[in-house]
């Protein structure tokens, strides 16, 4: 069972507030537990603004709701027979080595790497305290592939994945689409972000904000998936 962190000291704003027209809503705050749980909650994530443009203060933290959503529908996941055998090679796992995880998503020799020393810190806490995840892909006792993001409720907030072999983070993805496909999986939301083409050709689909924000609504009060829940670590 998660523990909920101290209430952030935020004023996080709410649809009101927002641009129709722009995905940044917000800068500054914070990345305290509580801040990135009222986040969530609120159909916000952030990002760091930084030299590379995503804000409009340098340092400042730039929070996002996308006016399109990209969300993977839990029936929607499409498994190429490729991507089927290469899930055979793997095995997943669930929070065995979640910094290790997110050390391998924040490699800056990836393209658009953007997970800084202050990024870490702040989901390892909340890793702590049973709120972030990560979904592993393992080969030959090592650590080839994998995925994390925040649980609450019946959401899933994907943050980043890597790999090392081929398929590794597709196969970790599938092993997150069957923790969640269960008798809540038609509430159920798996948020990514931003759809791309590489995203689409797995399944992810765009919503618009508002629709996005009222599946969100029903799906946080929705009990964890079982492994979460229950701090399952180890093999799925």
């Amino acid at each position: 069972m998660p523990l909920e962190p101290p209430p952030t000291p935020w004023a996080l704003p709410g649809p009101d507030r927002f641009d129709p027209d722009d995905d940044l809503v917000a800068m500054g705050a914070d990345l305290e537990p509580g801040t990135l749980l009222a986040a969530y909650r609120s159909g916000l994530f952030p990002m760091p603004s930084g030299p590379a443009g995503l804000g409009r203060r340098r340092g400042a933290i730039a929070w996002f709701s996308p006016v399109r959503r990209g969300v993977l529908p839990l029936e929607g996941l499409v498994v190429s027979r490729s991507l089927r055998r290469s899930c055979r090679d793997y095995e997943i796992r669930l929070d065995t080595a979640f910094d290790d995880v997110v050390s391998a998503c924040a490699d800056p020799r990836r393209p658009g790497s953007w997970i800084h020393r202050d990024i870490r810190r702040g989901y390892g806490r909340l890793h702590e305290l049973g709120w972030a995840h990560s979904v592993e892909a393992w080969a030959d006792g090592e650590l080839v592939g994998g995925l994390y993001g925040v649980a609450i409720g019946g959401l899933f907030a994907g943050e980043s994945m890597f790999h090392r072999r081929r398929d590794a983070s597709k196969a970790a993805l599938v092993g997150l689409v069957e923790l969640m496909r269960d008798d809540h999986a038609e509430r159920r939301v798996l948020d990514v972000q931003w759809r791309t083409d590489h995203l689409a050709s797995l399944g992810v689909v765009e919503i618009d904000r508002d629709s996005y924000l009222t599946r969100l609504s029903q799906a946080l009060p929705l009990p964890l998936p079982a492994p979460f829940d229950d701090g399952v670590r180890g093999h799925l």
